[in-house]
This record gives structure tokens, sequence and C-alpha cells, in this order.
């Protein structure tokens, strides 16, 4: 049984080189060397995977939790903290703490028996979970060499920071079989988890995601923004692209094969037990075997959209299904077709598979998403502010040439959303760690309230700045500071962002009652006072005005 020092050594081995080349080389050669079934999770392990992809299990144990095991590990909670705050790379912080031990263990943990252990913390649920899983982790870090601590929380929070991407493990496992990497990029694309396709290349797992009876899922295809269907005819020319309403609802892969109907998430999770009227609508296809890709939306009573929190309440349950079925319905609406009757399609330009898609969903009486072929730009743009009148997100573009590449975000599909705005005040931020860690760059964002002063905050965001706005919006806000403590700044409310969103949500996580969903700053607004952002009352207008948004509370 390898070692998890082993494959500990190989990830630092591999963080000190600067060749692709000779990482490639590094693990592939490792992974060659391990017993199938290690070789399978240790690949998973490298690039900061605990679980397959697709696979229920969740571990629920942030970064921070993991400082605390540690740091009570060695009775250093103070000085702990500090090393958290100064650290550029988690791992390294959990090494340095373990240093503290003075005494180190002798290596005993395999590749093997950490996966199993971290299968078995996932699986923990019921009274006290949360601290029996806390538990669990420590019997490990308690067990683990200082190298080893290092890499087992590098792969915990899934952070590994050592050049090992995706990518270049398809390169390593194509060297592991010395087999083309053309074929083994088109496997993964096909199997979508890189320790099957390990299992599979080493002859121990059968493939069968190339085929519609297999029902395994893909990756879903994805997509590049962009800023205004313009660009759209920028890119493919008129006439050679399609444009879609872009629904927010979630996305699912459906399988049909016989009687047999499995619906995955876009995380590849298996959700059919949460639908049942999805495999009911299935059944009307008669002798059709489709694999759908479409979303799901949440409904009110006259099928008018509601909001994605909605949609939630029924996604990945097991129980009660038939009391959520009927006080929370759902409405599929697909978009494409990408393998019919034995046969996949993922091949075959988006022009063919939307006409198939159309006749299959006539044929079950299935709805398929608004579509347009715009000839001008006119038309173009007047289907997207269609859209967001309807309360969609925005549009699809995708060109008629385009294949389906699971997994891909190539330039076949583009996604143009509508962009809304508010003027927030920061009244906090937290210190990021890693890439971040010397800037504060999450920042808790405040509407006005309702009395004179009273700032309620609606959300938080990290997304927008460049490392330099980092830099000095960290500057700005140490000198505006009025407290400190575990690693959030509170800051007198001074500074006025500009903040895009996609919609908003109730929400009991914050004062305002309201959150903003997918929240981004668009820029600094130093013309503003906080006195001079926008209200809670504000908030609440658009929430009300918005078309699709979540009902009133029962």
């Amino acid at each position: 049984m390898a070692s998890f020092n082993d494959l500990a050594e190989v990830a630092q081995s591999i963080s000190q080189t600067q060749s692709r080349l000779q990482i490639v080389q590094a693990v592939g050669n490792f992974l060659a060397r391990l017993d199938p079934a290690q070789a399978e999770i240790a690949a998973r392990f490298l690039i900061g995977r605990p679980f397959a992809q697709g696979d229920e299990s969740r571990l629920n144990v942030s970064g921070r939790a993991i400082w605390k095991i540690t740091s009570e590990m060695v009775a250093a909670q103070d000085r702990g903290e500090d090393l958290f705050a100064a650290a550029v790379d988690f791992g390294e912080v959990v090494e340095t703490l373990m240093r503290l031990r003075g005494v180190e263990p002798e290596p005993t943990l395999t590749i093997s028996g950490v996966g199993a252990a971290l299968s078995k913390i996932a699986s923990i649920e019921g009274r006290a979970s949360r601290q029996r899983k806390l538990n669990g982790l420590h019997d490990l870090f308690e067990r683990a060499s200082n190298l080893e601590a290092k890499y087992l929380a590098k792969i915990l929070i899934g952070e590994m920071r050592h050049g090992m991407s995706e990518g270049l493990m398809l390169e390593a496992v194509a060297a592991m079989a010395q087999r083309p990497i053309g074929e083994v990029r088109r496997s993964f694309m096909l199997e979508g988890d890189l320790g099957r396709l390990v299992a599979i290349l080493r002859g121990v797992a059968p493939a069968g995601a190339g085929s519609v009876g297999s029902i395994k899922p893909l990756r879903p295809m994805l997509a590049q923004p962009a800023a205004e269907v313009a660009d759209a005819f920028a890119i493919f020319g008129a006439g050679n692209f399609a444009l879609e309403h872009k629904v927010d609802g979630a996305r699912v892969q459906i399988h049909r094969v016989g009687n047999q109907v499995r619906i995955f998430s876009r995380r590849m999770n298996e959700i059919t037990p949460s639908l049942p009227e999805v495999v009911e609508w299935m059944e009307r296809l008669g002798e059709h075997y489709p694999i759908f890709d479409g979303e799901i939306i949440a409904v009110d009573g006259s099928g008018r959209p509601l909001a994605f929190q909605e949609l939630m309440r029924r996604f990945r349950r097991i129980r009660e299904i038939a009391r959520l079925r009927s006080e929370q319905p759902v409405r599929l609406l697909l978009f494409d077709l990408i393998g019919l009757d034995g046969d996949l399609l993922i091949d075959r330009p988006y022009r063919e598979r939307i006409e198939r898609l159309g006749e299959v969903a006539r044929a079950g009486d299935l709805e398929t998403v608004d579509r347009l072929l715009p000839t001008s730009l006119a038309d173009a743009e007047q289907f997207f502010k269609s859209a967001v009148a309807s309360g969609y997100e925005g549009v699809m573009a995708k060109s008629l040439d385009s294949l389906y590449q699971p997994g891909g975000r190539g330039r076949g599909w583009l996604k143009i959303k509508h962009v809304r705005t508010l003027d927030l005040v920061i009244v906090a931020a937290d210190w990021g760690y890693g890439r971040r860690h010397e800037w504060l760059s999450n920042y808790h964002l405040a509407a006005r309230g309702d009395r004179p002063g009273e700032l309620l905050e609606v959300g938080k965001t990290f997304k927008g700045l460049t490392d330099e706005q980092f830099a000095e919006m960290t500057r700005r806000l140490e000198g505006l500071k009025t407290s400190e403590a575990l690693g959030t700044v509170r800051v007198k409310p001074e500074v006025v962002v500009e903040v895009a969103y996609n919609d908003i949500q109730r929400s009991p996580q914050y004062e305002g009652r309201m959150a903003l969903r997918f929240a981004r700053i668009l820029r600094i607004r130093d013309d503003k006072s906080a006195e001079e952002a926008d209200t809670i009352e504000t908030m609440r207008r658009e929430f009300e005005s918005q078309p699709i948004r979540p009902r009133s509370p029962r």
C-alpha cells in the first residue's frame, strides 16, 4: 500500500518545479507505480478533489475549521490566528503549526486509507454530525506527518497551489497509460472524472459514457461571457448563430433508456428522486431515448417563473416529495439534444441538434427555450430586451456550427446578461488568503436603512477589483478601521461602490432581510457619500418589480 507521504512528497516536488514536462513525467510515473485503486484516488487528490466528480459526498468543513483543529492540537490558538492571517499558502500554515508539536509521528497514512477516512467523515449525519466530522479530521491530522498535514489540508479546501492543473493531469494520465493525449482528452470529456478515467485506462473499470445506454452523465458545455448581442455578430457573423432565452434555473441533464430515466445536476449528481414529474414527462416520448440538456425552473400556480431560490426547495430533496411537488411545481425548458436512440450527438453541429430536439420535444409535448435566428442587430437587440422584460437573465448566443464540448468553455456559446446595479456602502471586509492574503478583499455591503444613519448589510463580494485596486482599497479601509476580530475588519462607512447583481432575494442571513445574488463591484464611487447610497426601500421596490421573484411567505 503506497503511503500518503509518497503522494505528499510528489506534490511538494512538483510545487518546486517550473518545467511543465517534468511535472507531467513525475506525476505520470507516480501514478504508474501505484496499483489501480490507489492511482484512481491519487489522481483526484493531486488536483485537490477528495471525491469523484458527481459523488454526493460533502465534507462541509471550512479552512477556518481546519485551522482550529490544527491550532488546538498544538495549543497555539493565538499564534495560529496570526499565522493564518499572514499565510500565502493555507497548507503551509498548517505545516508550520504542526511543527510546533515537537515530536513528529512516523508516516502511517495510506492513500487508500485517507480516501476511505474522508468518505466515512462525509457520510456522517444526524445529531452532533459537525462535531463528529471535526473529530474524524482531528484523528487524521494527529496521525499525519507535517508534510502529510500540509497536503491533507490542501485537498480538503481544494487549493493545491502546486502547478498541477486538470489539463496537466490529463497529460500525466496519458503518460501513465502511454496513450495519445488526444485520446485521453476525448475519454475525459465523455467520462468527466479523472479518477474513473485512470481506472478505465488501467483496465479495472469499463468505459461507457460514450453511448446513451450507459446512463452516465457528461460534463455540461459552458459558455463565454459577452457584453452585448453585437458581440455575437462580430464573432459568428450574421445568419450563423441563434439566440436563446437565458433561463435562471438549475441545469439538468436527462437520460432515458428503455423504461429508465435518470436526471443529473450541473455537478453531475443524480437528482432523479427529487423530480418525479420530469420522469413522468419523459414517459411520453414513446420509443425515443434521448439525452437532453435543459433547465428546471420553479413556477407559481399559473406557470409563471419564480426566482432561483424557490427551486432549491425541491433540489436534492428525497423526502416529502409528493407534498413539495404540489407546493412547488417546476417547469422544464430544453435547449439541447446531446444523444438520441443510442447515438451520441456531441459531434453534430448545433443546427442539427436543435432541429432534432424540436422533433423529439414535439413528439413528447415537451417545452423548449424560446429561440431566434436573428437576421439583423435590431432583431437581436429586441429579442434581448424582450427576454429581460420577461424576467430572464439575458440571452445565449450559439454558433450554428458549434459542436457540443462536454466541460468545455469554447467560443461557440456566448452568454449575454442584463446588468442591474446599486450604490452600496462598505461597512466591513475580510482578510483574504492565498493570493489575496495581504488584502482586505471580501467586502461587506450595506444599504441605508429606514432610520437616519442606519446601514443594513445585504451581501458580500470579492469580485470586480484588480490587484492594484485590492491593495489600494486595503490601505484605505485600514485607515477607517474601527475594530477587528476573527479576520474581519469593521470600518467607518465612508466608501461607496457601484455593485452589479443578477437579482435580489429575501434572506434571513442579513439585517436588511434582502440579499444580492452574484454581486460584483463595477467601480468605486468616490463622488458619493454614504448618505447618498441606495436604500433598503429601493431594494424592496426593485425586488417587487423583478419579473421573476420569490413568492410571498406562506
